[in-house]
């Protein structure tokens, strides 16, 4: 049953999440929730590591959250209720596209996507944001209690201050890689 649960919960995560991995983010929040596979801080740790492994990032969330629920089956299982959204729609939409290529309509709905896959993204960022820098506090009434964490503050600053300098810039992306991995052990983060 648990397997059947992984695959409907990442099929409706692969066929609502329009835009990318981070799109996904977003799915992910409310699966942990709703199944509590997950936590938040543990979404975050999987945005983090999903980020720096090869391989789409929504694919390796499933991957992850599967094998951790359900071993090596669940992992596949998770992950292909995850890509099977795109592959139908793949076949669809290329079976369907020599016939409406030139519609305007067609057009239309693509260009509707972009908002809605933008909203996703954003959604996604704000929630890294407020997992990472923001200590979310209870909800009290209409009041959200939060704190600052100093640290991460400190260092997103840093980071936005270095990707304005040519040349940090050239610097292969291992290289941030690994000054990423050597902040979070130095400042434990």
């Amino acid at each position: 049953m648990i397997y059947l649960r992984l695959f409907y919960e990442f099929f409706k995560a692969g066929l609502f999440a329009v835009g990318g991995g981070l799109a996904t983010v977003p799915f992910l929040q409310n699966i942990g929730a709703s199944t509590g596979w997950y936590t938040g801080a543990d979404l975050a740790n999987m945005i983090a590591v999903s980020e720096s492994t090869p391989g789409p990032m929504g694919v390796n969330m499933a991957t992850y959250v599967g094998y951790t629920v359900g071993g090596a089956p669940g992992a596949v299982i998770a992950t292909l209720g995850l890509i099977c959204p795109s592959i139908i729609v793949i076949i669809i939409v290329s079976a369907f596209l020599q016939k409406f290529r030139d519609n305007k309509y067609v057009a239309y709905i693509f260009y509707g996507l972009r908002p809605a896959s933008t909203g996703l993204v954003a959604a996604a960022g704000w929630g890294v944001i407020a997992i990472s820098l923001l200590e979310l506090g209870g909800v009290d009434g209409a009041q959200i209690s939060f704190s600052l964490n100093w640290k991460l503050l400190v260092l997103a600053a840093v980071v936005f201050g270095c990707t304005h300098e040519e040349h940090l810039k050239k610097l292969h992306p291992i290289v941030w890689i690994a000054l990423a991995a050597v902040a979070g052990v130095v400042f434990g983060l």
